[in-house]
C-alpha cells in the first residue's frame, strides 16, 4: 500500500478535517498502514479512543479515595490515547478507502462521551470540583456543537482554540503527569486563606478557555457565512 499516494488522492477529504501536524510523522503513517492492511475498522479505533477516556475518567475519580500515583498516569495516558485514536481513525479510513457518513457519526459521538467521562471524572478527582467538572463537560460539548452547527449552515469546520479538543486533553495530561510525581500537598494552591486544588484550577482554565473558544468560533463562522 502506497500511503503517500493514497493520501494525495484523498486530499480533498482532508481539507475540512482538524489540522494535526502529527499526521505527517513517519510513525503515524506506519501505524496507519499497519492498521489498514489488517482491515481494522476506523469506527473500532474511534470506540477504542472513547474507552480510553472512560478508563481515564474512572482513574481520575478514584484519586479522591486512593493515593495510588498510577491512577494519574492512567488518566494522562487515556487522554493522549484518545487524541491518537482520533487522528488514526480518519487516516485509516482514508488509507483503506472506508470513509463513510457512518464514520462521521462515529467520529463525533464517541468524542462527546470522552469529554464527559474525563471532565466529570476530574470533577470527582482529588483537588477537583464536581460543579466545575460538569460545567467543563457542558462547555466542551457546546464547542463541538458550535462547530457542527456552522458546518450544517454551510461554513467550513471551525477548529480554532484556545480550548479545542487537543488543548483540553493537554490540560488533563499535564495535571495527571504533575500529580503522579508530586505529593498531594503540592497539588493544592493557596489564595489567601482559600485552598484550591490543582485539578479544580485546571477545570477552571478549561471552562474559561471553552467560553473564549465558543465566542471565537461563532465569530469566524459568522464571517464565513456572510
Amino acid at each position: 500500500m502506497d500511503f503517500n499516494s493514497t493520501m494525495k488522492e484523498s486530499a480533498a477529504e482532508l481539507i475540512d478535517r482538524r489540522p494535526i501536524a502529527t499526521r505527517n510523522r513517519k510513525w503515524a503513517q506506519a501505524v496507519t498502514v499497519w492498521l489498514a492492511s489488517r482491515n481494522v475498522s476506523p469506527n473500532a479505533i474511534s470506540i477504542a479512543g472513547m474507552c480510553a477516556c472512560i478508563v481515564a475518567g474512572i482513574a481520575l475519580g478514584l484519586t479522591s479515595i486512593s493515593d495510588y500515583r498510577v491512577l494519574w498516569l492512567i488518566a494522562a495516558l487515556g487522554a493522549q490515547l484518545r487524541l491518537t485514536a482520533n487522528m488514526l481513525d480518519g487516516m485509516v479510513a482514508i488509507a483503506s478507502g472506508r470513509t463513510s457518513k457512518i464514520g462521521e457519526l462515529y467520529n463525533e459521538f464517541p468524542d462527546r462521551i470522552s469529554d464527559a467521562a474525563v471532565f466529570i471524572g476530574a470533577g470527582f478527582a482529588w483537588g477537583g470540583n464536581v460543579a466545575l467538572g460538569y460545567i467543563a463537560t457542558i462547555l466542551a460539548i457546546f464547542t463541538a456543537y458550535v462547530r457542527s452547527a456552522g458546518k450544517i449552515a454551510g461554513a467550513p469546520n471551525e477548529f480554532c482554540g484556545p480550548m479545542a479538543k487537543q488543548h483540553r486533553m493537554l490540560v488533563i495530561t499535564l495535571i495527571g503527569l504533575y500529580a503522579a510525581i508530586t505529593p498531594r500537598s503540592w497539588q493544592m494552591i493557596a489564595f489567601n486563606d482559600l485552598q484550591i486544588g490543582l485539578t479544580s484550577l485546571g477545570l477552571a482554565v478549561i471552562v474559561i478557555g471553552c467560553i473564549i473558544t465558543v465566542i471565537r468560533r461563532l465569530g469566524r463562522i459568522a464571517r464565513a457565512l456572510k
